[in-house]
């Protein structure tokens, strides 16, 4: 797809301020949205949008469909009378400015049930109060999503009942399918079923209105999507013929990448493997779907690990790194060319093209014009780095910095001497406000698109990162207060905006 030059910010919606321990779709994010259209800014992106499960992580989700109710504001089911006032007395002290995930979930899901039980009666079917057009909304809703939610909300309903524990751990009737397993799971887990169901209605609904919103503004919103799915997904569990596995439903093989000079080991991510054969064989039925679903929630996709469509690594389950592993070639252009048969020629789509990339990754992106990334945070090694500015084709996305890497700030403050002169020196500044100088390199650059985290603007250091890939544990908490959206900072964006025609 031909992108119009434009800028963007770089903030997950779990970062808005709110006084519910979490960002939400709430009036925050509404007021968000008016102070980036008051920048001048044309993008917003954000990290995938699916329900999170263990570590707290967008990218591990259980669904590439669903969407994350812990996302839904506490202050609009109020208002669509599902929760009384009363219903939000009994709050936590939650830190403004951090996501504390352990305490938040429990307290939030306790909500979420209240506004499902004041949405149903004790049967367990929906009663046509508080509104007609609410219900109708409702059975709409589901009968447009049935070919995921009702897996998904089964799912979720069996998972519950058993723990929380992965479905790799259920009885081998539930992990396996057994018709007559599920269609008792589908009786005694009804009402269970149904709110999980009534989640993913009022996120979507909450998330629809926003959306709708950014664009009366002049926003488009850029999603991610990331290549690969949680084992601990309902996607691999309703559709285990789709991936790797073995007779007990097993991966034999996982995904990651191989080592390389930031890595020793290479990165062992888990997650299971496609059979591209049989998705192939289906004329990628699943895929088509998977992007017509998160299309119809943001205007853009980022594609994560947009090398493994070209060639990925494959790593035996059993391998406790990712040392061990061969090259297979991933689906190409034969997928590429389904995709465009199915969602159009002009594919709305930025290719993360970084890590190890070779001829046939930056060849597979080049036959389909999907422009590339930039990253200038790794640019500084020298004036030959393909990541320094004079060297870009028009058609990429620069970044200041990614959700995976430090702020320009914190960079700067822990990077090898010899990159930090270097930086200086291809800024022409002292330093003094690095992140300050990174933003305008990146605005002033011929990309079609520059995009920058909110935490660099805010000239942040370390201490508002958003996710260390190696770290297990303390990730995707930042959030930032209502005093980050100050109009003299709105100001400074819109004079860039102007200034480089963006």
């Amino acid at each position: 797809m031909k992108f119009e030059r434009a800028s963007g910010i770089l903030l997950h919606p779990t970062s808005l301020p709110s006084p519910y321990g979490i960002g939400d779709l709430g009036p925050a994010a509404y007021r968000w949205v008016d102070w980036l259209a008051g920048t001048g800014c044309k993008l917003w992106q954000v990290l995938p949008l699916g329900p999170t499960g263990y570590g707290d992580s967008p990218y591990q989700c259980f669904s590439a469909f669903a969407g994350n109710p812990y996302l839904i504001s506490p202050e609009f089911l109020l208002r669509d009378n599902l929760l009384h006032s009363n219903d939000l007395i009994e709050q936590l002290d939650f830190d403004p400015e951090r996501v504390d995930f352990g305490s938040l979930i429990p307290w939030k899901l306790k909500l979420l049930e209240r506004a499902f039980i004041r949405f149903s009666s004790d049967s367990g079917t929906i009663r046509t109060d508080p509104s007609t057009s609410l219900m109708a909304s409702f059975d709409s809703f589901c009968a447009e999503n049935a070919s995921w939610l009702d897996d998904y909300a089964l799912f979720m309903a069996i998972k519950e009942a058993h723990g929380g524990g992965s479905w790799d751990g259920w009885p081998e009737p539930l992990r396996k399918r057994d018709p007559a397993v599920l269609d008792e799971a589908r009786k005694t887990l009804a009402s269970s079923i149904l709110g999980f169901t009534f989640y993913q209605f009022v996120f979507f609904r909450q998330w629809n209105t926003l959306r709708n919103y950014a664009h009366q503004k002049g926003l488009r919103i850029v999603g991610d999507i990331p290549i690969f799915v949680a084992n601990d997904s309902s996607d691999v569990w309703s559709h285990p013929d789709l991936f790797v596995l073995d007779a007990d439903l097993k991966p034999t093989v996982v995904a990651g990448v191989p080592p390389d000079y930031f890595s020793p080991t290479g990165q062992l991510w888990g997650n299971p493997l496609y059979r591209w054969e049989v998705h192939k064989f289906t004329g990628y039925k699943w895929w088509l779907e998977r992007l017509r679903a998160t299309l119809k929630l943001v205007d853009i996709l980022r594609i994560d690990h947009f090398r493994g469509f070209a060639g990925y690594w494959e790593i035996p389950a059993d391998k406790p790194t990712a040392e061990v592993g061969r090259w297979v070639p991933g689906p190409g252009a034969d997928f590429f060319n389904a995709v465009k048969a199915s969602l159009g020629a002009d594919l709305p789509i930025i290719a993360e093209d970084l890590g190890l990339i070779t001829p046939d990754v930056t060849a597979l992106r080049d036959q389909f014009a999907l422009p590339g990334m930039k990253v200038l945070q790794f640019g500084f090694s020298g004036p030959d780095n393909p990541f320094l500015p004079h060297s870009y084709p028009q058609n990429c996305v620069v970044y200041t910095g990614t959700h995976d890497n430090d702020t320009a700030r914190g960079w700067y403050e822990s990077a090898p001497e010899n990159e930090k002169d270097f930086a200086r020196r291809y800024l022409g500044t002292d330093g003094s406000n690095f992140a300050r100088d990174l933003i305008r390199t990146a605005w002033k650059s011929t990309a079609v698109f520059a995009i920058a985290p909110l935490q660099d603007f805010m000239a942040l250091g370390t201490e508002a990162r958003f996710n260390y890939p190696s770290r297990l544990g303390g990730n995707w908490e930042w959030r930032m207060t209502e005093a980050a959206l100050s109009g003299e900072l709105q100001g400074s964006i819109r004079e860039l905006n102007w200034l480089y025609q963006r």
